[in-house]
This record gives C-alpha cells, sequence and structure tokens, in this order.
C-alpha cells in the first residue's frame, strides 16, 4: 500500500478543467475583434441584441437536452431581471458602443478591469473592508487606464473618451452585478440561469435596435455572416458553457485568473486580424491592467 499524500499538499487542478477554461479564453478572446469588425456591417444595438436572444434561446434547447429545467421561482424573477439588467444590458450596449470610438484591444483591456471594481464595490455591497492587495490593484487599474486614456497625445484622448466612459460604466455595472449575485444568488443551475439572463437582457437591445435603427442584410459580406455565426455559437454558447464547466472542476480564484488570457487574446488577435496597434502603450497598459486583476483575484 501506498501512503496517503499530507493533508497539505496542494490539490492537483482537472486536466478537463484547464481544457474548458482555455477553450472560454479563446471564445471570448476572439470575439472582441469579431464584434469590432460586425460593427462595420450592422448597426450596434440590433446586432448585439438579436445574437444575444439567438444564443439564449440555444442555450435554453441545450439546457433542456440535458434535462435541465428552465422554470423559474416567482420570488427570483426581480434577481433575475436585476441581473440581467447589470450583467447583459447594460454590458452588450454600452460595450458595444465603446467599440465605436475604442480600438477592439483598448476596450477589451478596460472590460477586463471588472475584477478590480468588484473588489472595490463588495466594501458597502457585502462589507469587505479594502485590504492593501486590493488598493494596490485599484492603482495598478488606473495606471493603466492612465495609459490608455493617454494614446497618441491629449487630442486622441479627446476623442477616446466617450468610448473610455462607456467601457468603464460597462465593467463597473458589469462588477456590481457580480457582487449582488454573492448577496442575492439566484438558485437556478448555470445553464438556465445564463440563458435567462443573456435572452431577458438581450431581448430589449434587439427590440429598440429594430425599432431605431436600420439594418442592410444585403449588405452583410460572407465572412460578416460567418463572424455572425461565430458570435452566436462560440461566444454565447460553447464559452459559456466551457466556463461553467471549468467553474465546476476549478477553483474559483484559478477560474478568475485564467480569464485574463482574454484581454491577452483580444489585444493580439485585434493587431493581427485588424491590424490595430500593439505597441509599447497597449503593452503597458495590458501590464498594468493585468497586474490589477492578479492582485484583486489574490486578494
Amino acid at each position: 500500500m501506498t501512503n496517503p499524500p499530507p493533508s497539505n499538499a496542494p490539490a492537483r487542478l482537472a486536466p478537463a478543467g484547464l481544457m474548458f477554461l482555455a477553450i472560454t479564453s479563446v471564445g471570448w478572446g476572439f470575439n472582441w475583434p469579431v464584434t469590432k469588425y460586425l460593427l462595420s456591417e450592422l448597426p450596434v444595438l440590433t446586432m448585439r441584441g438579436l445574437t444575444g436572444v439567438i444564443g439564449a434561446a440555444l442555450l435554453a434547447a441545450f439546457a433542456l437536452a440535458m434535462g435541465q429545467s428552465l422554470r423559474v421561482e416567482r420570488k427570483l424573477w426581480p434577481r433575475l431581471m436585476l441581473a440581467a439588467l447589470l450583467n447583459v444590458t447594460g454590458w452588450m450596449v454600452l460595450m458595444g458602443l465603446a467599440l465605436l470610438w475604442l480600438p477592439a484591444s483598448e476596450a477589451a483591456l478596460i472590460a477586463y478591469t471588472m475584477p478590480v471594481w468588484a473588489s472595490l464595490l463588495a466594501w458597502p455591497v457585502l462589507g469587505e473592508r479594502p485590504t492593501l492587495l486590493r488598493t494596490v490593484a485599484l492603482v495598478m487599474a488606473f495606471a493603466g487606464l492612465a495609459v490608455i486614456m493617454g494614446g497618441n497625445g491629449f487630442s486622441a484622448s479627446a476623442a477616446k473618451l466617450p468610448g473610455i466612459l462607456m467601457a468603464l460604466t460597462g465593467a463597473i455595472g458589469f462588477a456590481l452585478g457580480t457582487v449582488l449575485a454573492k448577496r442575492l444568488p439566484l438558485q437556478l443551475p448555470p445553464i438556465p440561469a445564463a440563458a435567462w439572463q443573456i435572452g431577458l437582457g438581450c431581448f430589449p437591445v434587439a427590440v429598440a435596435g429594430l425599432l431605431i435603427e436600420t439594418t442592410h442584410l444585403e449588405k452583410v459580406t460572407e465572412l460578416g455572416w460567418w463572424l455572425l455565426s461565430y458570435s452566436i455559437v462560440i461566444q454565447f454558447c460553447i464559452a459559456y458553457v466551457s466556463w461553467f464547466a471549468a467553474l465546476a472542476r476549478l477553483p474559483a480564484s484559478i477560474a478568475a485568473i485564467g480569464t485574463m488570457a482574454v484581454p491577452v487574446i483580444g489585444v493580439v488577435a485585434s493587431a493581427m486580424a485588424l491590424h490595430e496597434p500593439l505597441g509599447l502603450t497597449q503593452i503597458v497598459a495590458l501590464a498594468f491592467t493585468l497586474a490589477g486583476v492578479v492582485l484583486a483575484t489574490r486578494s
């Protein structure tokens, strides 16, 4: 017989969990340049809303195929609607609009300051006082934002300011939704919860887009249709399902740190696919932002 491992031995990470985490990071990372390109062929609200509604329908079908119920208790509906508003509606609208002013790489960097804002919002909402590491994380995140805002000069910053404010508001709103989820848990299986949140959050966006925007589907290129399929199937379905599968197999802290690959992939993919700049400014902003997120998730 072999002796059992000591109780203080580090737990072995499940290879399947790491694989699902990698799939999530790649799927969400590539979606930044995909969305940026699609905005050149489709109006922002219609594109963001309709892809989300279709993705939610596919997720719901997947949940039913897995034998999971989509039923929601009456008392959970206010929490579900609030989560959909903060985590989906605000995110879809604000990040989509931000891409009209910002390169996909910079929007991705600002978006993934979410863990920093979540750690800060946990103080008034959950009573978790900020630690020294969280304070340093906030400073690092602000440093990364300052580099992005600096751009190539004052005029560049002024031109990007609406996009920066929208992306920052979307990130803070998503962080608030994440913190509130700890205080007001949905108590739903992950995939049905995602299907409801995405569907409820994207439906009003799609309706608003159809009412106030003009869409010319005949002008969508073959590449555009392929990228729309990517956004629906990969972003909303495969990446979300992989994310929940990773959370079921990995510690939450490891999963959170693993998502930091998303802005890295977004920055590199945007530089390669859209020929966005990838110079010292972007690298420094990436370093400051990721350092802040690392400290936030470790505190």
